[in-house]
């Protein structure tokens, strides 16, 4: 049976594959970075990785998707 994915990963609680696959593609990883933080309620975490998610931010969250399948978590405001 095949094992579903728990409510609080990230990327819209799909499958820890197909959210690393996702996080491998930089456009993919920011775009769907900014959403997962606007559906947290995270505004202003939302609003700087928009600005910031495309370079650093982005290779952070693929070892974190990658090792615990969650991006990261700077700001919680």
């Amino acid at each position: 049976m095949a094992k579903k994915a728990k409510k609080g990963k990230d990327y819209f609680g799909l499958g820890r594959v197909v959210s690393i696959i996702l996080a491998i593609i930089p456009v993919t990883a920011w775009i769907l970075g900014f959403l997962t933080r606007f559906k947290e309620g995270k505004i202003v975490a939302g609003i700087l990785r928009i600005f910031f998610g495309f370079n650093i931010v982005w290779l952070i969250d693929l070892v974190l998707m990658i090792v615990n399948g969650r991006i990261m978590r700077l700001l919680n405001i």
